[in-house]
């Protein structure tokens, strides 16, 4: 595939193209060792290519499985099993201190699940058993996870972990919405809130990360910036936005009703009004800090996504990523104890799935998690792997630096804005090969259909949460040049219609007119500014846009190709140039819509009693009937 085609799928699969690689639990089955006795031998020869690496335990236990989880959880657990887990992690940290001895350790996470549902004891002997172990370099900061639950109602617990040397804790709100909360199985409330906070300050936290999400089929703006607002009026150094990946959770089957744009336009609103409110990061970055100098990651997930720092995951179903391997311990794919216990009790490292890696599969690895702060570094890019990247992804660096997804600045390849928008297409445009050949294919059949999605969306779709009436405006731009006549069509990035091609509009606003709405859409979704625009007509057929009762007024432009830039954004995921051919028979015209291998065509007759579609392929709305108007008003321009 071509960088268009690749940077295309990423945005068709938009909910599985992101930071987390590979693609699915079979993606490197080629690469996997079978034999069990090979494991401890390759695992002890990997880690000797490296000096430095850092550790993330895992702690795999909650009250209960929030659905948006996608990670390795038991639910409900008592004091007991609790004890026997932490025994036998406690166990492999042992066999991996041999293996690692000598090692610098420069990051060290204890996550979950939730690692403060342990008790003070179980918690105290893992973290002097990090210390006794392992070699922690000198300032390395300890993260720690907490619940809201937790942080508020067991306050000696989080002074505990402070008196233990955590210095830098992260608790997950995701939500204020009391619906949104009840829906996903979580607790919470502003007094619960408040009272966690107050406990981590008295407890001496001085670098407190807010974890909120967005993304959801049934979250509305006002709902996540509701949110915002709150997280920050609790005063946290840092707040981190997730937004929900779908993949492996409870709520995976809503994924389709969830658009490319409904996910944009929640980051963007955060994006403001986190900078407005002090809060610092580079476009695209989920992690935003007041502390200048601050990226406000832990040092273990810092270190892994700027420099590709190695790690080791230990605990039940943890990741961990050598030089040249990944790794999966057991309890990854079932999620339970038992496999992880056996292992253990008989003296064996508990991994599931260990693959040595192809040195393009560990790139593939390292540069999706880099989008995890929205830049490459380009000098630790090379001391990882010995390559330049703009040679090693030469076509990858032209494609995203001529469509102005990506800048080089200070040494680093950055997004955009136009590329954090378009973030889901920029990652899988720096995949292995094969991963790329295998994003075609490996959610076709996680998708319900697009007729099934559009309901998804609708059913949580409300027109009254929207300006109305709800007026629109359709601009269709011909382009002359080349001796071909063109037509501007954009790819909607949001349903109905989405992924399908349209002419550019959206709705107007409150306070514009319709002429001001038309320029204005027509440059958010092209970047074209049009001198003069003709009014077309109104377009106000009862079912003409299944959200609701929706009038567009259309209006037409031409403009000479050579003199305008076109380049998608705002809920455009795609803009381009059609080359458009008009038939006429009587009263009857065919039209034909072409751009490379892709062809819309639409019969449309002219009557007195008003234009009517008879036949359509591939063109959105009732467009074909505003083009054709379009076109027969713009002539004597032509």
């Amino acid at each position: 595939m071509n960088c268009r085609e690749i940077y295309e799928t990423g945005l068709l699969y938009h909910h599985y193209a992101n930071t987390a690689y590979p693609l699915t639990p079979q993606s490197f089955m080629q690469y996997r060792i079978n034999d069990r006795d090979r494991i401890f031998d390759f695992v002890n020869t990997e880690w000797q290519k490296a000096d430095e690496l850092s550790l993330y335990i895992h702690v795999p236990f909650c009250k209960q499985r929030c659905k948006f989880c996608e990670y390795v959880v038991l639910e409900n657990t008592d004091e007991t099993t609790e004890d026997e887990y932490v025994g036998l992690l406690l166990r492999e940290m042992k066999m991996y201190s041999e293996i690692l001895r000598g090692k610098r350790i420069v990051g060290y996470d204890l996550g979950g699940g939730t690692p403060s549902k342990l008790s003070a004891e179980n918690l105290t002997r893992i973290t002097n058993a990090v210390r006794e172990l392992f070699d922690i370099r000198e300032g390395v900061v300890f993260s720690v996870e907490t619940t809201p639950v937790i942080a508020a109602n067991d306050p000696e617990k989080i002074r505990l972990l402070y008196d233990l040397g955590y210095r830098r804790i992260s608790m997950g709100i995701q939500t204020v919405s009391k619906r949104l909360l009840s829906e996903l199985g979580r607790e919470g409330s502003a007094s619960i809130y408040e009272k966690a906070v107050k406990n981590i300050r008295a407890a001496g936290f001085t670098s407190f990360n807010i974890d909120l999400m967005y993304g959801f089929l049934y979250q509305t703006d006002t709902d996540f910036s509701n949110t915002i607002k709150y997280a920050v009026g609790l005063g946290p150094e840092h707040i981190t936005l997730y937004r929900n990946r779908y993949k492996g959770t409870k709520i995976e089957s809503e994924a389709g009703g969830v658009s490319i744009y409904k996910a944009v336009y929640q980051y963007r609103l955060a994006y403001t009004m986190l900078t407005d409110s002090g809060y610092a990061a580079n476009i695209g970055k989920n992690t935003f800090s007041k502390v200048e100098g601050d990226y406000g990651t832990s040092d273990y997930l810092t270190t892994r996504v700027i420099y590709g720092t190695p790690y080791v995951g230990m605990g039940l179903g943890a990741q961990s990523f050598g030089i040249d391997y990944l790794a999966y311990n057991l309890g990854a794919a079932e999620k339970k104890m038992e496999r992880y216990r056996k292992a253990i009790e008989e003296g064996r490292l508990p991994i599931q799935d260990i693959y040595p890696l192809p040195k393009e599969e560990s790139i593939a690895k390292m540069v999706s998690v880099a989008f995890y702060f929205a830049f490459v570094d380009l000098a630790a890019f090379k001391k990882r792997f010995g390559l330049d990247f703009c040679e090693y992804f030469h076509e990858e660096v032209d494609f995203v630096l001529e469509n102005r997804l990506m800048e080089m600045c200070d040494g680093r390849l950055r997004l955009t804005e136009r590329g954090a928008d378009h973030i889901n297409g920029v990652i899988p445009l720096f995949y292995s090969k094969r991963s790329k050949e295998e994003l075609k294919t490996a959610f076709a059949a996680k998708t319900l259909g697009e007729e099934n999605d559009e309901r998804l969306f609708l059913d949580a779709y409300n027109i009254d949460n929207y300006f109305r009436p709800s007026i629109a405006v359709d601009i269709a731009v011909f382009g002359r040049g080349g001796g071909k006549l063109s037509l501007l069509l954009v790819r909607r990035g949001e349903h109905p219609y989405m992924n399908h091609w349209a002419l550019a509009g959206g709705f107007m606003r409150s306070d514009e007119t319709l002429e001001q709405a038309a320029a204005r859409e027509l440059a958010e979704e092209t970047g074209v500014t049009a001198e003069k625009l003709l009014p077309v007509g109104n377009y106000s057929d009862v079912a003409r846009d299944p959200r609701g009762r929706v009038v567009s007024c259309a209006y037409t432009a031409v403009v000479e190709k050579a003199d305008v830039s076109v380049f998608s954004g705002d809920d455009a995921v795609d803009a381009g140039w059609f080359d458009f051919e008009i038939k006429q028979e009587g009263d009857t015209y065919s039209l034909t819509l072409t751009n490379g291998g892709r062809q819309f065509s639409a019969k449309v007759k002219k009557a007195a009693g008003g234009t009517k579609i008879l036949d359509n392929s591939g063109i959105a709305f009732d467009h074909a009937k505003i083009i054709l108007d379009a076109y027969l008003t713009a002539q004597g321009e032509i």
